[in-house]
C-alpha cells in the first residue's frame, strides 16, 4: 500500500532536534572548512535560515521542556538541571495538540526533561506520541551511548553502565535492546514511521543524541574509513576515577576530539538526508514542513564550534543560547530565504500547528509565535533567560547578561567543562558586536536600568517573582 499524499491544508510535520550542535558547524556557512553537512545545507538552500534563533536555556533539560510545550519552562520553575522537569499536566504538548487534530504521531531518539522514569508523563507514549523508540538520558547523566543498549552491556560495564549510558531503549514502556549505531537506528525507525501506510498526516519528532559527547563511540568501519583510533569508555577497573578519566575525554586532552565530533555530525546529517530522500521518493516532501534545530548552544568542551559567537553550552553568552534553526516548506517558504528576526524554540509549537490549519486562538496559552505569519522581520520584541545564578535579556540588538561569579555552578562549570560564565553584568550591542567582546554597560547605564527592569517584570509575569 502506498503512502497517501498529505492534503495541502494538513501538511506533514517533521521536527528534528540534534544535541549540542555548534552554531558555526554547518558547511553552508563557510566558517569551518572541516565541516560537511550537505543535507542541512540542502534544508537551508530550499528553505528558511533563522540567523537569530534562540533556545530558552543553555542546557538540554529545561530547553527541551520549552520545545515540547511552546512555553517558557520558568513558568513551572525549570531553571537549571536541579529544577528541570517536564511541563505540568495542564500544559498540552505539541504531540497532544497534533493528535487531537487527527495526526498520527511518532517520537524517535533522546528524551531528557529531568529525572524521568518509565511510565512517567515525560515519556513520549504518555504525552501524545503513538509510535516511539527512545532512551531516557535523564537516567544516564544526560547522554545515550552511541553503540550499546542492552542488559548484557549493563552487566559488562558494571559501575560504568550509568555514566556510559548503555541501558536498553524503550518502545512504549517496553525495553528494546540494540547493539549497533544509535544514530542510524533513530533515522531508520523514523523512516519506517514516515513510510507507514496511513491516511492520516504525521507529526514526527526525531531527537538525535548526536553530537553530544562521547563522540569517539563510532562504528568500527567508520573509524577505519576515517583513519581514527578507537578510544575506550570509562572502565572503573582501570584504576582511574571517572572525574580524572572525563578530563582526558574532553577539550583539550582528547586526541582527535574534533575529528570524532565531525564524524558524528556527518553521520547524523546523512540520516537527515535519508529522511529527505525518502519523503521525496514517496511524494510527501513538497507538503511536509521540516524544522531543524538543536537543544542548546554547541559544547566547546566536546569540540563544537560556535564561531562567530562567544561562549559555549552552559553559558548565557550567545554561543550557549543562539542555535541553528532551519525551516523547509515550499508552500510557504521561499528557497534560500533568511531572517534575522528574534526567533525562539517556543515558536516551533505555534508555527507547526498553524501550518496544520490551527487557529492561534485555539492553541491555548503559548509563549511562541508563528514564525511564518506575516513579514519575516516581525520577530519577538524581547527574549529572556533565567537560570538563577545567571540571567540575560535581549531586546532588539541590545543584550544585557549577568552571572554571579561566586555561584557554585559558575565555579564547577569552569573547572569541569571549561565554560567561562562571565563576572557580573555585561551589556553588548549585538548589531555591531555579535561576539560580545565589548562591555557597553558603563557607557549606557540607561539601557542597563531599562533592560534590568524589563527582565524583572518578565520574572514576575512568568511566576518567578521579583528579584
Amino acid at each position: 500500500m502506498s503512502v497517501p499524499p498529505p492534503r495541502p491544508d494538513r501538511p506533514n510535520v517533521l521536527l528534528i532536534v540534534s544535541d549540542d550542535h555548534g552554531y558555526g558547524d554547518r558547511s553552508a556557512l563557510g566558517i569551518n572548512d572541516d565541516v560537511a553537512t550537505p543535507n542541512l545545507d540542502r534544508l537551508a538552500a530550499e528553505g528558511l535560515t533563522c540567523t537569530d534563533a534562540y533556545v530558552t536555556a543553555p542546557i538540554c533539560s529545561p530547553s527541551r521542556a520549552a520545545i515540547i510545550s511552546g512555553r517558557q519552562q520558568q513558568r513551572w520553575g525549570g531553571l537549571w538541571f536541579d529544577s528541570a522537569r517536564f511541563p505540568p499536566g495542564d500544559e498540552p504538548t505539541i504531540a497532544e495538540a497534533f493528535a487531537a487534530r487527527g495526526y498520527r504521531t511518532g517520537y524517535f531518539g533522546k528524551v531528557h526533561y529531568g529525572t524521568e522514569d518509565v511510565g512517567d508523563r515525560a515519556c513520549p507514549p504518555h504525552h501524545g506520541f503513538e509510535t516511539t523508540l527512545y532512551g531516557l538520558a535523564g537516567q544516564s547523566i544526560g547522554r545515550l551511548n552511541y553503540l550499546h543498549h542492552s542488559r548484557r552491556a549493563q552487566a559488562d560495564y558494571g559501575e560504568a553502565a550509568v555514566p556510559m549510558a548503555v541501558q536498553p531503549l524503550l518502545s512504549g514502556d517496553e525495553p528494546v535492546e540494540h547493539e549497533g549505531f544509535l544514530t542510524e537506528l533513530i533515522g531508520r525507525r523514523a523512516g519506517d514511521f514516515l513510510a507507514a501506510p496511513d491516511d492520516r498526516p504525521f507529526f514526527a519528532m526525531v531527537a538525535f543524541n548526536a553530537v553530544h559527547n562521547f563522540c569517539w563511540q563510532l562504528p568500527e568501519d567508520e573509524l577505519a574509513k576515517r583513519g581514527l583510533p578507537p578510544y575506550r569508555d570509562w572502565d572503573p577497573n582501570s584504576g582511574t576515577g571517572y572525574g580524572e578519566w572525563y578530563d582526558d575525554a574532553i577539550v583539550p586532552n582528547l586526541p582527535h576530539g574534533r575529528e570524532y565530533y565531525l564524524a558524528q555530525l556527518e553521520l547524523m546529517d546523512a540520516e537527515v538526508g535519508r529522511l529527505l530522500d525518502q519523503l521525496e521518493a514517496s511524494g510527501q516532501l513538497a507538503n511536509t514542513l521540516i524544522i531543524y534545530t538543536t537543544d542548546n548552544g554547541g559544547s566547546t568542551c566536546n569540540f563544537g564550534d560556535n564561531t562567530p559567537l562567544r561562549g559555549t553550552k552552559y553559558t548565557l553568552w550567545e554561543g550557549g543560547i543562539r542555535v541553528p534553526m532551519l525551516l523547509r516548506w515550499p508552500a510557504r517558504i521561499e528557497p534560500g530565504s533568511t531572517t534575522d528576526a528574534l526567533v525562539s524554540t517556543t515558536d516551533i509549537y505555534p508555527t507547526a500547528l498553524a501550518a496544520a490549519g490551527v487557529d492561534p486562538a485555539d492553541l491555548g496559552p503559548v509563549d511562541g509565535r508563528d514564525v511564518l505569519a506575516g513579514p519575516l522581520e516581525r520577530g519577538h520584541e524581547a527574549l529572556h533567560w533565567e537560570c538563577g545564578f545567571q540571567w540575560a535579556v535581549r531586546a532588539g540588538g541590545w543584550k544585557l547578561s549577568w552571572a554571579d561569579p561566586d555561584a557554585k555552578q559558575v565555579k564547577n562549570l569552569m573547572a569541569h567543562e571549561h565554560a567561562p560564565m562571565g563576572r557580573g553584568q555585561f551589556l553588548a550591542d549585538l548589531s555591531t558586536d555579535p561576539s560580545e567582546q565589548q562591555d557597553r554597560s558603563a557607557e549606557r547605564p540607561d539601557l542597563v536600568a531599562e533592560l534590568t527592569a524589563r527582565h524583572d517584570a518578565w520574572r514576575v509575569e512568568v511566576g518567578l517573582g521579583a528579584r
